[in-house]
């Protein structure tokens, strides 16, 4: 008997953002949400595709409560500008982030503010945007960091973040993966020590690729070279709406605890599990440092309330 797809609690009345919901992960994210009845708001850098994937939302679930927002997460500028309307909207139930660039560039490249264009995108944008929302989160809403298998295979410079030393693609997806964890973690802790009713979990999708996800008109639309390739590593992957359950299930499943790591049960694929990070990403004195240094790259304190706003 398949386990997918995983069931999903009335959602009704419940709002969230999934960054980076205009196709792969995020899209299915935000599409399962929808259907169980929460109020999505998708982010992406492009208006056209947001708008596609609205649609395609809407293509199912003719009453699905979605909108969209563009936010740049590599801007800063974006970030802020994103951040200021979600706090006019009413208080968020979870955020999902997603966002991010899984084919980085061959060489190094900055973003608009300076910073090495993956982790901008990976990790900071995340970054500044958790601290202004943070406030904004109901009592016993969600932050769900996305994480990657990539960080048990890749090591960590920790004083190197922005690959100054040496850069390579694959380090500089790696790191940032690693960095996005070790924030989420720290996260955990800092919401702990203010004694915040909200949770941050880690959650990483396994080995979810394209050529095994359905296609979806406007939104996802694998080729059949894709299929056929894709298709050879059936034994260990699985789609991107596969890979989305293990995010679903860290933002939503009752069982679920601040400062958990959630994975597919057979690494590479299956139904949510429990995972066990890398040290790295546990380390509380790692996590301080990628911390101080999130928010020296961004130029914005992040201060963990003793508080979320909006109670429910």
């Amino acid at each position: 008997m398949s386990w997918y797809p995983l069931p999903l609690p009335s959602l009704t009345g419940r709002r969230y953002l999934v960054t980076g919901a205009n196709a792969g992960l995020g899209f299915f994210t935000a599409a399962r949400l929808a259907g169980a009845g929460a109020h999505v708001v998708l982010s992406g850098r492009s208006a056209e595709r947001l708008d596609a994937a609205a649609a395609a939302i809407r293509g199912v679930r003719a009453a699905a409560s979605v909108e969209t927002i563009v936010i740049d997460q590599s801007s800063l500028e974006s970030v802020a500008a994103g951040g200021e309307r979600l706090l006019a909207s009413p208080p968020l139930d979870g955020v999902v982030a997603n966002a991010g660039m899984v084919h980085p560039p061959r060489r190094r490249r900055e973003s608009v503010d300076g910073n090495e264009l993956v982790l901008a995108t990976n990790v900071l944008g995340h970054f500044a945007l958790l601290g202004r929302m943070l406030p904004h989160l109901a009592e016993r809403a969600r932050v769900v960091s996305l994480g990657s298998l990539s960080t048990q295979l890749s090591t960590f410079r920790v004083d190197d973040l922005q690959l100054e030393r040496g850069y390579d693609p694959w380090r500089a997806y790696a790191q940032s993966k690693i960095a996005a964890q070790a924030l989420g973690f720290e996260l955990d802790r800092r919401i702990r020590a203010g004694g915040m009713p909200v949770l941050s979990v880690v959650a990483h999708p396994g080995y979810s690729i394209s050529g095994r996800t359905p296609k979806v008109p406007g939104v996802k639309e694998p080729s059949r070279g894709q299929r056929f390739v894709d298709a050879l590593q059936a034994p260990f992957a699985q789609g991107k709406h596969r890979g989305a359950e293990i995010v679903l299930h860290a933002l939503t499943a009752p069982e679920v605890e601040s400062g958990q790591y959630w994975g597919p049960r057979l690494l590479t694929r299956g139904e949510p599990t429990l995972h066990v990070p890398t040290r790295v990403s546990v380390d509380p004195l790692i996590g301080a440092r990628v911390w101080a240094f999130a928010e020296q790259a961004t130029d914005r304190a992040f201060k963990v309330g003793a508080r979320a706003g909006g109670a429910r």
